[in-house]
């Protein structure tokens, strides 16, 4: 090393060195590693979805279907009925609110299958209909199903979310239970556009799923105190950070559940005293502070508007109000833009669903 005109030299020992040159290698196997799992997961989604896609490209063509017909017409029945229950079981497990599309025409190979099989097997020609029929339907609902998740999607990232970090974290919540596999056949596989139609309403409950459990409802009717954000601290007069809203109001005032979920916490906490959490799933949960009584127990299930506490000025408080957080997997976020913009947002998405169902 050269300073101020003189040269230095420094000894690096060989054990040094090599504890130097682990450590590079270690990290950079911890980089090629996390890079790997990146990438990985990423292929295996892009991969599944061009399996599935060319499952369905090899679906049978009128020529194959026919030649089912004519190989075995019981079978050809049997498959049709399994195919029946399939729909029968999704339109009874679809939301409340989905009014079931009228079915689309038959597409083309469908309908040359009917001509075909009319033509040369007649006694079999009704069942060929039904099976157009069905395929129309499945068709239909699934582009209903994509276009409600998009719209579902949409309306997400104006509230400044995104759709597929929403739909990861509604992968990873708790579930479970005894397989049960999907059948439309003899051989216990699934038709791949039967497949298909299953994974886009997933995909929809996934997201409106979501977008209802966002916070909706003003949790005080009473006036905005404090911001989220940083501010001058009430006690101490240095800069601090806020993590959520102050509403203030008199003691006692009812305070409301901010979206439907699960009250996941009812006590004291430390600088917050009285409080409520609710767990509203997919990583969300909202916080309710300085309360000065409950009217929920834990583990409770509350709608949006629900009551479940009463204004007060528990815990590190300069008076009566409440102090409201909105959290996304720990970290807080600013309440303000849902409480906004998310009314807004469902009902112009649920009159949109509505229109799409007519």
């Amino acid at each position: 090393m050269r300073s101020e005109g003189q040269v230095r030299f420094v000894t690096v020992s060989s054990r040094v060195q090599m504890a130097a040159a682990a450590f590079v290698v270690a990290a950079l196997f911890a980089f090629v590693g996390t890079l790997g799992a990146m990438s990985w997961s990423q292929y295996r989604a892009s991969s599944d979805r061009v399996l599935l896609a060319e499952r369905e490209h090899k679906v049978a063509d009128s020529e194959e279907r026919l030649a089912n017909y004519r190989d075995d017409i019981d079978e050809v029945a049997d498959d049709l009925q399994r195919r029946q229950k399939f729909i029968e079981d999704m339109v009874a497990s679809l939301p409340a609110d989905v009014i079931v599309p009228a079915a689309a025409e038959a597409d083309t190979e469908a309908t040359a299958t009917v001509e075909k099989v009319s033509m040369v097997i007649p006694e079999a020609a009704d069942l060929a209909k039904i099976e157009a029929r069905q395929l129309a339907f499945v068709e239909g609902m699934t582009r209903f199903a994509d276009e409600r998740s998009s719209r579902a999607a949409a309306a997400l990232r104006t509230l400044g979310l995104n759709p597929d970090t929403v739909l990861r974290r509604a992968e990873r919540e708790a579930m479970g239970g005894p397989l049960e596999r999907l059948t439309t056949g003899s051989d216990d596989d699934l038709d791949p556009r039967f497949e298909r139609l299953g994974l886009s309403l997933a995909r929809m409950s996934a997201l409106e799923t979501s977008l209802d459990a966002l916070p909706q409802v003003k949790p005080a009717n009473t006036r905005l105190s404090s911001g989220f954000g940083f501010r001058r601290d009430p006690f101490n007069g240095r800069g601090a950070m806020h993590s959520g809203l102050d509403f203030a109001g008199p003691q006692g005032t009812p305070i409301a559940a901010a979206s439907k979920g699960r009250v996941s916490f009812v006590g004291r906490r430390s600088g917050y005293g009285n409080t409520v959490e609710i767990d509203h799933g997919g990583g969300l949960m909202t916080r309710y502070a300085h309360l000065s009584s409950f009217k929920v127990r834990a583990g409770q299930q509350v709608e949006a508007g629900t009551a479940i506490a009463a204004m007060g000025s528990t815990g590190r408080s300069t008076g009566s109000h409440l102090h409201f957080e909105v959290r996304i997997d720990g970290r807080a976020v600013n309440p303000r833009p849902f409480l906004e913009t998310a009314p807004n947002v469902l009902k112009e998405i649920r009159s949109a669903s509505a229109r799409a169902s007519l």
